[in-house]
């Protein structure tokens, strides 16, 4: 399917399948997404730009890459996108991390922002938006409207899972977006819940089943 890039890893593929299973309890679930979030950093992050500084090994002096100035900022969709983020932060401490606070109402579906918090100069930075799962899109939609309203202009979607829908939805909307994504799976059900999924990541995360 077009619209989004498929992280295509063995490694991922198993602990993918590991986070499906239903008796997988909370914390491996935590440990295994944090396994996953390194992996799919590397991938989402190749863009980043490098600046070579003059550094003296214990042989001698020489130039070297590091990361450039002020570079990412990872956003997490709150709650469930916790789980991708803070795996990612520790792979690349020097990130600013920014929190959209969402949640779905339960008579029209549609995603409602009850909380934002993010660096000022969004513009200068890479940003990464992480939540495990892209459903119909919604969450992931009104939060791009409002990180671009806060004035981000590079700005990546990462998840899990995607369903067929909710990447034409996000397309739809947000054509600038490069979604990447772990899996594609089937399609969404009469409750909007992707299968064949992993259930509800948040509750998967924090016990709350």
């Amino acid at each position: 399917m077009t619209g989004a890039i498929l992280i295509d890893h063995p490694l991922i593929k198993h602990k993918l399948t590991l986070l499906r299973k239903k008796e997988t309890p909370p914390a491996h679930f935590r440990i295994i997404l944090k396994e996953i979030s390194f992996l799919l950093a590397f991938e989402v992050t190749k863009g980043l730009e490098l600046e070579n500084i003059d550094i003296e090994t214990p042989v001698s002096r020489t130039s070297a890459p590091q990361l450039s100035g002020r570079n990412m900022c990872i956003f997490s969709i709150l709650r469930a996108g916790e789980g991708l983020a803070q795996g990612m932060l520790e792979l690349i401490p020097s990130a600013r991390v920014g929190h959209v606070g969402l949640y779905r109402d339960e008579d029209d579906l549609h995603a409602v922002e009850y909380y934002f918090k993010a660096p000022s100069d969004l513009a200068d930075r890479f940003n990464l938006v992480v939540d495990p799962m892209l459903a119909t899109g919604g969450s992931a939609i009104t939060a791009l409207n409002k990180i671009k309203k806060e004035g981000a202009k590079n700005i990546t979607f990462l998840c899990l899972l995607a369903a067929p829908e909710g990447i034409k939805a996000l397309n739809d909307a947000h054509p600038d977006v490069q979604i990447y994504t772990a899996s594609i799976d089937e399609r969404l059900n009469e409750k909007s819940y992707i299968v064949p999924g992993l259930g509800d990541a948040g509750d998967r995360i924090f016990g709350t089943v």
